[in-house]
C-alpha cells in the first residue's frame, strides 16, 4: 500500500478533522464498504458486511413505520379537532329550526361532507307542515326503516356507526341529493326509553371518504353528543 496520499490535501485534512461527516453519510459508507470488499477479492465472504446490509434494511423498515405512525397521529389529531369544531358549532343554535339548518350548512362544511341528513322514525304523517318546513335536512320514516337501511335487509347486528360506499344514495334519505352520493357515514341515534330511533347520515361525492376499513371512534363520540342534544329538543 502506498504511504503517499492519493486525495487532495485539504479534503484529507477535513476528513481527519471531521470523520463523523463520513460515518453519518449512508451512501458514502456504502461505497467505502463496497471498495473494501473488492480489495479483499471474490473468494472472501464478508459476514460483517452482510450483517450490516440486513441491519440497514431493518432500519429502513423501522424508519418507514415511524413515518407512517407519525402521519397517522397527525391525521387523527386533525380529525379530532374537526369533530370538536363541528360539535361546538352544533351546540350554538337556540332553536330547533336553526339547529337543523346549521346541520346542512356550517356543520357539514366543518366536517367536509357534501350533505348531512337527519332521519327520524315516527308514526306522524309526512304532510305535517312543520316537517315540510324542515324537510331539507329532516325526513321521517315508519318504524323499522333505519335497521333495514343499515343492514340492507340482512340478519346482521346493527352497529352505531356504519361506513360504506354506495352506487348512489337512497332517495328516502337524501331526497334530491341522492344521485351524487358515493359514500356515507350512518350514525344510529338512541333518543332514550320509549322513543323511536333516529339516524344521522353524512353523504359524500367522494367514494373513498367513508369505507368500512376506517375507524369509527370519533363518529361514535359525535353520535353520542348529537343524541344528547336531540333529547333536549325532543323533550
Amino acid at each position: 500500500m502506498s504511504t503517499k496520499p492519493l486525495i487532495d490535501a485539504n479534503l484529507r485534512e477535513r476528513i481527519i478533522a471531521q470523520p463523523d461527516v463520513i460515518l453519518d453519510d449512508t451512501d458514502l459508507m456504502r461505497a467505502l464498504v463496497a471498495a473494501n470488499e473488492r480489495a479483499m477479492g471474490s473468494n472472501i465472504v464478508d459476514l460483517r458486511g452482510i450483517a450490516m446490509e440486513r441491519l440497514e434494511t431493518r432500519l429502513d423498515r423501522l424508519e418507514d413505520t415511524h413515518r407512517s405512525v407519525i402521519a397517522a397521529a397527525y391525521e387523527n389529531l386533525a380529525g379530532t379537532n374537526q369533530v370538536h369544531r363541528a360539535i361546538l358549532r352544533m351546540l350554538e343554535p337556540l332553536s330547533f329550526e336553526t339547529f337543523l339548518r346549521d346541520l346542512g350548512g356550517p356543520v357539514a362544511e366543518v366536517l367536509r361532507v357534501d350533505c348531512v341528513k337527519l332521519l327520524l322514525e315516527t308514526a306522524q304523517s309526512e304532510d305535517d307542515p312543520v316537517l315540510q318546513r324542515l324537510g331539507k335536512v329532516l325526513s321521517i320514516s315508519g318504524p323499522g326503516f333505519i335497521d333495514d337501511y343499515l343492514t340492507a335487509g340482512r340478519n346482521v347486528p346493527v352497529r352505531q356507526v356504519t361506513l360504506r360506499q354506495v352506487q348512489e344514495g337512497n332517495t328516502r334519505v337524501y331526497g334530491d341529493d341522492a344521485g351524487f352520493i358515493r359514500s356515507e357515514a350512518c350514525l344510529k341515534l338512541d333518543f332514550g326509553p320509549n322513543r323511536l330511533p333516529g339516524m344521522l347520515v353524512m353523504g359524500s361525492e367522494d367514494p373513498h371518504q367513508f369505507s368500512p376499513q376506517q375507524g369509527t371512534d370519533l363518529l361514535s363520540f359525535f353520535a353520542g353528543v348529537f343524541e344528547r342534544t336531540m333529547r333536549r329538543w325532543l323533550a
